[in-house]
C-alpha cells in the first residue's frame, strides 16, 4: 500500500521526556487548520519541538510554530529544524517583524510616551543640525584654501533659483501685509487722534521684524523644502553614493553652493521685503488714511532711525545659515523611498519656520536687552 500524497501533521513524544515533542508529516497552507488544532491540543509542559523530521514546510507552518513559541513563552531559537529547512525559517524570521503596527493607544502613558519620543527625536535633530553646521563650515574654510573645490556655476543658479525667482512673492506678499499693518494700527490709533503715528508703526515693524522675518519664512516653505527634495531625490537614485565612489564630496558639491547662495539672496530679499513693506502703508496712508505722501515720506525720514535698518538686516544671514543647513541636511538623511522624500521636506520645512521664529524671537529679546 502506497503512503498518501498528503501526510496531515503530526505531534507526538518520541521518549520519556514529556517537554520534547516531535513533529511529522506536511505542516503545508494545506493543512492550515490542523497545524492550529494540533498545536492547541499540545500540552502545558511542552518546551522544545523537533520538526528534523518534517517531510515538507512552508512559510505558514514556520509562522505557525513561531506564533505558538511566542503565546506559550518559548525560545524559538530552541526548536529542532531540518538543514533543507533552515534557510526558509531563517529568511521568516528576518521578516517578521515587519507587521502592520497595533492600533494607536490614547491613555496619559502612551501620549508621555510619544512625547518623550518626540523630545528625543527632536535632540538628535539638533545634534545632527550642530553637527553638520561644523562639518560644513569646515570644508567652506578648505574651500578657501582650495579654490578649486569652488562651484561657481552651481552657486549662481541657486542663486536665481532662491532670490530672483522668489523676488515677486516677497514683494507683493510683503505690500500687502504693510497694508494690512497701517489698517490695524490706524484702526486703533484713531479713537485717540494719532493716526499720523502709522508712519512709525509700519517703518519700525518693517524694518526690524516683519521684512526680514516674511522674507526667511517664505525662503523656508520654499527653498528649504527644494533643497531637501533636489538632494533626496538624488540620494534616493543613488546618485550621492556615486558621487563619494568618483572620490568627490557631496558638501562641496550640492551643500556649499546652496549655502553660499542662500547666505547672498536672503540680505537682498530682506531689503525687497521692506522696501514693499513701507510702500504698503505708505499706499494705505495716501489712499486710506488722508496722509499726502509728500507728508508721509517726510515724517519718514525724521521718524526712521538707520540702527532699525541694521538690526533687521544684521538677521538675515543667520536665517538663511539656518534654513539652507536644515534643508541640505534633511536632504542627506532621506532613506531611498519616495515616501522618506516627503516626509523629511516636510521636516525640512516645519524645522525651518520654527527654528527661524525662535532665533528672531531671541533676537528681539539680545536687542532691546541692549538698548539698540
Amino acid at each position: 500500500m502506497t503512503a498518501p500524497a498528503f501526510r496531515p501533521p503530526q505531534i507526538d513524544a518520541p521518549g520519556p521526556d514529556p517537554s520534547r515533542l516531535r513533529l511529522q508529516g506536511h505542516w503545508t497552507l494545506e493543512h492550515a487548520v490542523e497545524i492550529g488544532a494540533q498545536l492547541d491540543a499540545t500540552p502545558p509542559s511542552t518546551q522544545v519541538l523537533d520538526a528534523s523530521a518534517v517531510e515538507r514546510l512552508d512559510s505558514v507552518g514556520v509562522l505557525q510554530l513561531m506564533r505558538f513559541a511566542t503565546r506559550r513563552g518559548l525560545a524559538f531559537d530552541e526548536f529542532v529544524f531540518d538543514e533543507r529547512h533552515r534557510t526558509l525559517v531563517s529568511a521568516i524570521e528576518d521578516v517578521s517583524d515587519d507587521r502592520p503596527r497595533g492600533r494607536r493607544e490614547y491613555g496619559l502613558a502612551a501620549a508621555l510616551g510619544r512625547l518623550g519620543f518626540a523630545v528625543a527625536d527632536n535632540w538628535k535633530e539638533i545634534l545632527a543640525l550642530v553637527g553638520f553646521f561644523g562639518e560644513t563650515l569646515v570644508k567652506l574654510l578648505r574651500t578657501l584654501r582650495e579654490p578649486s573645490r569652488f562651484r561657481p556655476t552651481a552657486t549662481v543658479h541657486h542663486m536665481e533659483q532662491v532670490g530672483l525667482d522668489a523676488t515677486p512673492l516677497v514683494a507683493l506678499l510683503c505690500y500687502l501685509v504693510g497694508a494690512v499693518v497701517a489698517f490695524l494700527g490706524a484702526s486703533i490709533l484713531r479713537d485717540f487722534g494719532a493716526e499720523i503715528y502709522v508712519v512709525e508703526l509700519v517703518s519700525i515693524s518693517f524694518l526690524r521684524e516683519f521684512g526680514v522675518l516674511l522674507a526667511s519664512i517664505i525662503l523656508a516653505g520654499r527653498t528649504a523644502s527644494a533643497f531637501t527634495a533636489q538632494i533626496g531625490a538624488m540620494v534616493s537614485r543613488e546618485e550621492v553614493d556615486a558621487i563619494r565612489t568618483l572620490g568627490m564630496d557631496p558638501i562641496d558639491l550640492l551643500v556649499i553652493p546652496r549655502v553660499l547662495a542662500t547666505l547672498v539672496m536672503l540680505p537682498l530679499l530682506t531689503f525687497v521685503a521692506m522696501i514693499f513693506g513701507l510702500l504698503g502703508g505708505l499706499t494705505v496712508g495716501a489712499y486710506g488714511l488722508d496722509i499726502p505722501p509728500q507728508q508721509y515720506l517726510t515724517r519718514m525720514q525724521e521718524t526712521m532711525e538707520v540702527r532699525h535698518f541694521l538690526v533687521g538686516l544684521a538677521k538675515a544671514p543667520v536665517f538663511a545659515l539656518a534654513i539652507s543647513l536644515i534643508g541640505c541636511l534633511e536632504g542627506l538623511q532621506v532613506e531611498g523611498t519616495a515616501q522618506s522624500v516627503g516626509e523629511r521636506t516636510t521636516s525640512s520645512v516645519v524645522q525651518s519656520i520654527s527654528l527661524v521664529i525662535v532665533l528672531d524671537a531671541f533676537f528681539a529679546i539680545w536687542f532691546m536687552e541692549v538698548g539698540f
